[in-house]
């Protein structure tokens, strides 16, 4: 038996817990910005992914009219920082509800290092970064989606194999539902069939 659930008759939050706890796992874009008198920002964002390749795109939403979503829109451009197990604390202090105007970095003890193409700082201990300028923004209702091209890239040499980003040393971390968070836990490979090499659906356990 399935239960139904009908957005319109219910409320905005009890529905977004709903959302929230079953569009899992969510990577986690930690944003950093830096506001038009130049102070700097971070802050996670679950609702991320890739939305071009060429050109290099990627895009997260920010629910409300937070400090992220100012900032970009005053300049013009962002970090994604990789958030990766050991670092949720961190990530999850970042998401702390600080003043406008301080700075997340300093306040929550963060080390940062400068960008290469952009103004907003990096997260120094994140073994990826990828700098971004804004290519557009898009309104739905009460939130924003922010597009931002991707200019630079940065990769920590501990994680690649071969010059591939391995998932086991990149070690992401995702959102779940309420306050939980997901690590990869076991893997599996199962590689694309072509269809000259279809030979009906695969049997199953």
């Amino acid at each position: 038996m399935r239960i139904d659930f009908d957005p319109a008759e219910m409320s905005r939050n009890d529905f977004y817990k709903l959302l929230t706890s079953t569009v899992v796992p969510r990577p986690i874009a930690w944003v950093s910005t830096v506001s038009a008198d130049g102070v700097q920002n971070l802050a996670p964002h679950s609702f991320f992914n890739i939305a071009s390749v060429a050109p290099p795109v990627v895009q997260f939403s920010s629910v409300g009219r937070k400090d992220t979503l100012r900032n970009v829109e005053a300049t013009g451009q962002f970090v994604v920082s990789f958030a990766t197990e050991g670092l949720e604390r961190q990530i999850n202090d970042s998401a702390t509800d600080f003043p406008r105007g301080v700075s997340e970095f300093e306040a929550a003890g963060i080390a940062s290092e400068p960008s290469v193409r952009v103004k907003p700082l990096r997260v120094a201990d994140s073994p990826v970064a990828l700098e971004c300028e804004v290519h557009s923004t898009l309104g739905i209702g009460d939130s924003t989606v922010v597009f931002g091209r991707v200019v630079h890239a940065v990769v920590s040499d501990e994680v690649l194999v071969d010059g591939h980003p391995e998932i086991d040393r990149l070690r992401p971390l995702s959102r779940l539902g309420k306050d939980e968070w997901g690590t990869v836990g076991g893997l599996r490979e199962l590689g694309r069939i072509r269809h000259a090499e279809w030979q009906g659906p695969t049997a199953r356990d």
